[in-house]
């Protein structure tokens, strides 16, 4: 049984960026579909695709490779279910000297660091993918 949804998700797709896999399917929720499209326009994962119909549905995420290498190379959950992390916008910092990203989920919807700066509006930090 999964108790973290978005936990379960960025561990599926770290663990299978360290296998060497070229994709990698996981059950489907808006909000993994939304964080999914946010790291295909971020560049970390490649093409996104909903796949199945009604209780079987399932998000096909690309996963992207340079050099034998992969575009992740770790992730950090920061809000848990125990402990809720919300920042606003003047407490969003770069990850990585900007080689990574805060994923967040805000009123506007799901949103990288620099798009929520942009926005300049705040919310649930939810992971760091570097």
């Amino acid at each position: 049984m999964v108790n973290d949804p978005i936990s379960d998700f960025i561990i599926k797709i770290k663990n299978a960026t360290l296998v060497g896999k070229e994709e990698v399917s996981i059950p489907y929720s808006n909000l993994k579909y939304a964080v999914a499209v946010t790291l295909s326009k971020a560049g970390f994962v490649g093409d996104v695709a909903k796949k199945g119909k009604k209780t079987s549905k399932a998000i096909d995420i690309q996963l992207l490779y340079k050099n034998k290498k992969s575009k992740i190379n770790d992730v950090q959950r920061i809000s848990k279910l125990s402990r809720r992390i919300y920042l606003g916008v003047n407490y969003i910092k770069p990850i990585k000297q900007g080689r990574g990203l805060l994923i967040l989920s805000t009123p506007k919807g799901i949103l990288t660091d620099r798009e929520a700066k942009k926005e300049r509006v705040g919310g649930e930090a939810l992971f760091k993918i570097w």
